[in-house]
């Protein structure tokens, strides 16, 4: 990024902000999708500098958060298995399943291995032919061609020990399962920029068209998420729905056909449960049948899966944009980064660690 700081700029803020108070005339409810969108919204603190009449809401865009609890606990119940390898990003280690997390079981004596990419776990496989080595893969459409291209050379090399967990989720069938929910409340959606760079800007075409919603297209500086707030609050007060992209230094209209042509041949599109939130239909990537040698969920054999989410907890609420984290009784007491009770707390990209993180619990007389 050669330009960031005209992105940062506080005097293009201060312009944008002043465009946005002239457009508003109603109130509005706009949901960014994304969870390193939120983090920038609080760090920079754009959701205060906004007028009133603008409310913003967080949404599904946190993939550790919405990885469901049966392939967590999935997860736990590999790395567990002797012989096991079992590597991951490090974001994954203390996200909660239903008795514990893989930090536990590495102190238990499964061996968990914290790796940085694939290829990463793949190279592991390569120097560890004696164990069965297995890389968790979750994530949107961003890192799933990373995952399709390891899951690639390893069929090509015939590394026969090595295998993946995936649980790849897909951002526009979650959106329109938000926009079908009885309790919705968003009116337009800032789209996510890091998805659309893979995917391309079709699907959220359809979306708009179907929903007549406003999306735009952005990223995650100040700028870009201000120029974002700006397009849908126009469409919203014209009363039209389109999709913008005002990250076009990033994302076109066709995405990256490579990356997407590594998608389609390792995945098939699948229903997926997302945590908190439930099945949707069509919102996931799973191995094929041709690399089903690569598949840990076929590989192994780990029994029936009984998952049980902590009562207290209600990220489901917060993913979907009904609650803010600190609408949480457990929020900042029960529930906090070194204690947390659900993935929004512990995750990087988490709504509730960024309201942690960045101080937003509601004060005396103040709306959380």
């Amino acid at each position: 990024m050669n330009y960031l700081d005209e992105y940062r700029d506080a005097k293009a803020c201060a312009i944008r902000l002043g465009w946005i108070r002239e457009a508003v005339t109603r109130p509005h409810v706009i949901m960014e999708v994304c969870g390193g969108q939120t983090h920038a919204i609080l760090r920079y603190g754009l959701d205060r500098m906004l007028p009133r009449e603008l409310e913003l809401v967080h949404g599904p865009g946190c993939p550790v958060c919405v990885t469901a609890l049966e392939t967590i606990d999935r997860a736990h119940a590999i790395a567990a298995t002797p012989g096991v390898l079992f590597a991951s990003f490090g974001d994954m280690l203390r996200v909660p399943g239903s008795r514990t997390d893989l930090l536990a079981s590495r102190a238990r004596g499964a061996d968990v291995r914290v790796v940085y990419s694939p290829l990463d776990a793949l190279e592991l496989a390569r120097a560890n032919p004696d164990r069965r080595v297995v890389f968790f893969a979750i994530g949107f459409e961003t890192t799933a061609p990373a995952n399709a291209m390891a899951l690639i050379q390893a069929r090509r090399g015939r590394v026969d020990n090595f295998s993946m967990l995936a649980s790849h989720v897909l951002v526009p069938p979650a959106i329109a399962s938000i926009l079908q929910s009885p309790d919705n409340r968003v009116e337009a959606f800032l789209g996510p920029g890091h998805v659309c760079a893979i995917t391309g800007i079709g699907a959220y075409e359809s979306l708009a068209a179907r929903f007549h919603v406003p999306i735009a297209i952005t990223g995650f500086e100040p700028v870009d998420l201000l120029d974002g707030v700006l397009a849908v609050v126009r469409q919203l007060e014209r009363g039209t729905a389109t999709v913008e992209n005002v990250y076009r230094r990033t994302v076109s209209a066709d995405g990256n056909r490579a990356a997407c042509a590594a998608l389609a041949e390792v995945f098939d599109v699948t229903a997926r449960s997302w945590r908190g939130i439930g099945a949707i239909p069509r919102s996931g990537y799973r191995i094929n049948e041709a690399y089903r040698a690569h598949d840990a969920e076929r590989v192994f054999d780990v029994g029936e899966i009984v998952t049980r989410e902590p009562e207290a907890c209600v990220s489901g609420l917060v993913l979907r944009g009904v609650k803010k984290p600190s609408d949480c009784p457990a929020f900042g007491n029960r529930c906090t980064p070194q204690t947390p009770l659900g993935a929004t707390m512990v995750s990087a990209e988490g709504a509730c660690a960024a309201y942690y993180q960045h101080g937003r619990r509601p004060r005396d007389g103040e709306p959380a």
